[in-house]
């Protein structure tokens, strides 16, 4: 029976999103709750991109080192031999690539000018699956730019090609939010039939229905009797309107009138890491979680109404449709009102090891709490506010990893 899987991209498109971005312990953090959480795969970053390369190498030693497993970490280039060989120049151990390619007349139109055709970038995508899979690598997704708004045989076409040359999967990119629950269950069944390649759905929000995009055309897939995989962000966090958010998506996978009972999940997600994930990435972009954001919204839970008070308090299943307990939430939250010492690029040395202390770390001398600290330092200048407790931790217990990730060479 075909299965759904998630992949996020909030270490890719989500910090493609204007006037955001992450440090790149703060991208590091998200691929661990991702892994603690459930999610398939990660799509981590751009293996092409210079300052990303030590971060990329980094996190694969975190994988080499069972910590970030089973979790996959792929990375995303666009589909040229040139980006493929590039990539594996740079961060040779690099196992799972996402290749993407233009596919609609307007993009090939409004980006190549004439330059390319149809016939180009079939060619492309055959040449650069090919020179990717003659690396050895364990998958290969390609990414179809623009798809909704490409001729769907053209498509297929282009689907068929990557699956010829070795591809894993194949990307349905609904890049510009244009499709409806109703045209892309049919679009991409018709492609799952006629290609057999599994399909995978990234959906944006331009009109709303990234959520609603994703379910739908992951079932299409389903029906065409392929696995799907959906790609989302944390809290919807992505390029303009953003994408599919990642909670709001599982829940409705595993919660939807009929859905649940109909498809299986290939990997079991743990949504009570839900409220974590999405409050950390909520203060690592400094972006608040809508009041309205399900399952980990402020008001997700809260009642007003006489009529529905009522009906909670009686039994919380009358105005609930899940637990907020199934979302991590319900425990207490405390906050400093007195004197507090946090942490900063300009911290010293008796308050570091006072915050270590409640976080019950300790040094085995004062030259490893120094040398500690420094990372710590540098790794508030990098996010420019004060490390979260999981940072901290993290730094304390892979030094080496966190210098590799505070490390630029411009």
């Amino acid at each position: 029976m075909p299965k759904i899987y998630f992949i996020d991209v909030t270490n890719r498109d989500g910090v493609q999103t204007a006037r955001l971005g992450l440090s790149k312990l703060e991208k590091t953090m998200i691929n661990m709750y991702l892994n603690d959480m459930g999610v398939y795969e990660s799509e981590f970053g751009f293996p092409t991109t210079k300052h990303e390369i030590l971060y990329l190498q980094a996190n694969l030693e975190l994988a080499d080192m069972g910590v970030l497993q089973p979790i996959r970490l792929a990375g995303w280039i666009r589909a040229t031999v040139e980006d493929v060989e590039q990539t594996f120049k740079w961060v040779p151990t690099i196992q799972h690539l996402n290749l993407s390619m233009s596919v609609s007349d307007q993009m090939i139109n409004g980006k190549f000018h004439g330059k390319k055709n149809k016939r180009d970038i079939l060619e492309m995508v055959a040449e650069s699956v090919d020179a990717a899979r003659s690396h050895g690598v364990t998958s290969i997704g390609l990414n179809a730019e623009d798809s909704s708004r490409a001729d769907l045989d053209f498509v297929m076409e282009v689907a068929s090609t990557a699956k010829q040359y070795g591809a894993s999967r194949f990307r349905y990119c609904d890049t510009l939010g244009y499709e409806t629950p109703f045209t892309i269950y049919e679009s991409v069944k018709t492609v799952a039939k006629n290609v057999q390649i599994p399909i995978e759905m990234h959906c944006h929000g331009d009109l709303g229905m990234a959520v609603a995009n994703s379910i739908a055309g992951a079932k299409g897939a389903l029906d065409g009797g392929q696995d799907a995989y959906i790609n989302t962000t944390i809290n919807g966090i992505g390029e303009r309107a953003g994408n599919a958010d990642l909670v709001a998506t599982v829940l409705a996978v595993t919660k939807a009138k009929g859905f649940a009972s109909q498809y299986q999940l290939g990997q079991l997600i743990d949504l009570r890491m839900a409220w974590k994930t999405a409050r950390f990435a909520s203060y690592a972009f400094n972006v608040p979680i809508p009041i309205n954001q399900p399952g980990v919204g402020a008001n997700a839970f809260a009642h007003a109404s006489g009529i529905h008070a009522d009906g909670v308090l009686k039994d919380p299943e009358n105005y609930e449709l899940y637990s907020f307990t199934e979302v991590g939430r319900g425990e207490p939250e405390f906050v400093e009102t007195g004197s507090r010492i946090c942490s900063g690029e300009y911290s010293g040395i008796s308050g570091f090891r006072h915050i270590m202390g409640q976080m019950a770390i300790t040094f085995k001398d004062i030259d490893e709490a120094k040398r500690i600290l420094d990372l710590v330092r540098y790794a508030n200048v990098a996010s420019q506010k004060p490390l979260v407790e999981d940072e901290i931790v993290f730094i304390a217990k892979y030094p080496q990893i966190a210098k590799k990730l505070l490390t630029l060479q411009p």
